[in-house]
């Protein structure tokens, strides 16, 4: 609809004037942070539709889009491998690798590159990622150095098919309008397996040398103390604790401390299972530091089981001496009540990108009574976190301590968005169908090899074949649909559309043409590859791809030479997002469990990104001549 027709007819600024502005805000709300990449996608388009940039009638084409429709099948396909059992294949592979940090890295980086190329690449990362993390602790490596290797890994990966990262898909989408030709799975291989072995190489023999080395990540317990924090505490006569349920507790309190377990006559309860009122003689398993532990002394008079059954006099208080070794080796003179935690688990996730935890407290999720878990501890930027955990406000990247029933914390972490990142005697994920959910992948890919279907229709076609036949549970199905994904790419499709439509595409190739005009060819290239490069680093990796393809084919027109090199080389820059934790999402859940910071990344990201550069350009130059 035009500006005119909405009241804006004092609007006369160009189309394309009005789109650099869209954009430029777009752009600068991605890097903000503040809203999320989705709602902002949104709020371009429907702010494109009211400048008249985007018609009205078309502005939600892009969710029908075959680049959409793809990214989500895909991401189906991705979650069936993850339920497949492929995840115990690999750690029992993995594991095997020994004490070697090199061997290590060879393995794990070389293995998320291989899977990369045939499942989503954050999907990779995600069955890696408890391996990289049991590895670094059985072997007592610091996970710095091998996390932020292994998530680069990804990215490089998805760099060698079709199907391995959104912006592949969506540069071989805007081929196909542009020409009536996409290209095919393995269209992006020549040149990608180049680039992901010269990586692989330079990761595993130099670059992880640039990674820090982060002291206490390797343990769960090192990070938050937990070893130091479990205790036994008992109601005695006279305690104020007597009488009250565990909600009265915490708000006499006036804080959130985990109770694991009530332990009542030698029968053991979960602790978000009880609710009746505690009795003399009950026993408390939680998890508190010192401090803690004078408060509920100080408080509701609940006291350590040695001080209470032991010798007053002789027995050192454990809370005032944590780390009084004597102390820790007296015994209590009656033995404390035996307390069996069988089915009771602690468990490490991470908060993913897409996490209905981002922003939101614990009391907003009702953690406990809507998902039957409990929160021990949250670390962020690889340490603990102090304040309480009623006010802590999640973010994307967060490490959690959670506890829970075995029986039902696999699937309460797949709801709320989390990863899970290692365990303590828990086994998330069975074998199923593993043949019968490859066979469908290998018949989808052969589909798409010989031109029979589609990639669209080929990679739904198999995703509805694992969802009909149980390989993976339709609710599941849904949840791995990564709806802001989904909708920013439907949302952006038609603002980049936009960009070309308006004369906005061929304004920015006429200055890089201007600008390279008394250059040859591969240096305008090479200009192009760093502006998607920089671009993809600060906004998503597709929004980069769909917004810098119109500029491509503007350039390839003004050369008046073939598209696809410079479609190639936006494919390949778009995934080079090595230089900070927001490019990509395998870079923010990373940056949670290795203790990274935000300038971490550019230490080994910018000389990864020069050997792909230098990789890539003579290569695209010779299987996508001129």
């Amino acid at each position: 609809m035009p500006a005119e027709n909405l009241g804006l007819d004092w609007f006369t600024l160009a189309p394309s004037t009005l789109v650099f502005i869209v954009l430029g805000l777009t752009l600068a709300a991605f890097i903000w942070g503040r809203f999320r990449y989705d709602l902002v996608a949104i709020a371009a388009l429907l702010g494109s539709v009211m400048l008249g940039l985007v018609p009205a009638e078309g502005a939600f084409a892009g969710f029908g889009h075959p680049a959409v429709i793809t990214v989500a099948a895909v991401l189906v396909l991705s979650r069936g491998f993850e339920r497949s059992g492929v995840v115990d294949v690999i750690s029992n592979q993995v594991l095997k690798v020994g004490e070697n940090l090199l061997l290590q890295l060879l393995v794990l980086v070389g293995t998320v590159t291989l899977l990369s190329g045939i499942m989503n690449n954050v999907g990779a990362l995600a069955l890696l990622l408890p391996v990289a993390m049991r590895l670094a602790r059985e072997h007592n490596t610091s996970p710095s150095l091998l996390l932020m290797p292994l998530a680069f890994g990804s990215l490089l990966g998805g760099l060698t098919t079709l199907i391995g990262t959104p912006p592949n898909i969506i540069i071989s989408s805007y081929r196909r309008e542009v020409t009536g030709e996409a290209f095919s799975m393995f269209s992006f291989s020549p040149v990608g397996i180049a680039v992901a072995l010269a990586g692989l190489a330079f990761i595993v023999l130099i670059g992880w040398r640039l990674t820090p080395k982060r002291s206490g990540q390797a343990s769960t317990e090192e990070m938050f103390d937990t070893a130091n924090y479990l205790v036994e505490l008992k109601v005695a006569e006279g305690s104020k604790a007597k009488g009250l349920t565990l909600q009265q507790l915490r708000d006499e309190l006036d804080e959130t401390i985990p109770v694991l377990a009530v332990v009542r006559d030698d029968d053991r309860r979960a602790g978000y299972n009880f609710h009746g009122a505690l009795e003399e003689g009950d026993i408390l398993l939680l998890e508190a530091g010192p401090d803690e532990l004078q408060m509920l002394e100080d408080k509701v008079g609940l006291s350590a089981i040695a001080e209470l059954e032991g010798d007053a006099e002789a027995e050192p208080d454990a809370s005032e001496h944590p780390d009084d070794e004597s102390a820790k080796k007296k015994q209590p003179a009656k033995e404390a009540v035996p307390v069996n935690t069988e089915g009771l688990q602690l468990i490490e996730a991470v908060v993913r990108n897409d996490s209905m935890m981002i922003n939101r407290s614990v009391r907003q999720l009702r953690l406990n009574h809507q998902f039957g878990l409990h929160l021990v501890a949250v670390a962020r930027d690889g340490g603990r976190l102090k304040q309480r955990l009623r006010d802590i406000r999640f973010k994307n990247g967060d490490v959690l301590l959670l506890h829970g029933s075995e029986n039902e914390i696999s699937e309460s972490l797949a709801s709320l968005g989390c990863l899970p990142l290692a365990k303590r005697e828990l086994h998330l994920g069975q074998p199923r169908k593993l043949a019968l959910s490859i066979a469908i992948f290998t018949l989808a890919i052969v589909a798409m090899l010989f031109d029979l279907l589609p990639a669209a229709v080929a990679m739904s076609t198999a995703a509805l074949i694992s969802l009909l036949i149980g390989v993976l549970p339709l609710r599941e199905g849904y949840q791995a649909i990564d709806g802001p994904v989904i909708v920013l790419l439907a949302a952006m499709i038609p603002v980049g559309e936009a960009l070309e439509t308006s004369g906005g595409a061929d304004l920015v190739a006429s200055a890089l043409l201007r600008f390279g005009s008394d250059w040859p060819v591969v240096i305008t290239m090479i200009g192009l590859f760093l502006l998607t490069m920089l671009l993809s680093n600060v906004v998503n990796n597709a929004a980069a791809a769909l917004l810098m393809a119109p500029i491509a084919v503007s350039l390839a027109n003004g050369f008046n030479v073939s598209l696809d090199p410079f479609l190639m080389v936006v494919a390949i820059s778009a995934s080079c997002a090595f230089l900070t934790p927001i490019g990509h999402q395998s870079n923010t859940l990373v940056m949670g469990p290795g203790g990274y910071r935000f300038s971490d990344y550019w230490k080994l990201g910018l000389p990864l990104s020069i050997v792909v550069l230098a990789v890539s350009i003579p290569l695209i130059m010779l299987a996508w001549p001129l």
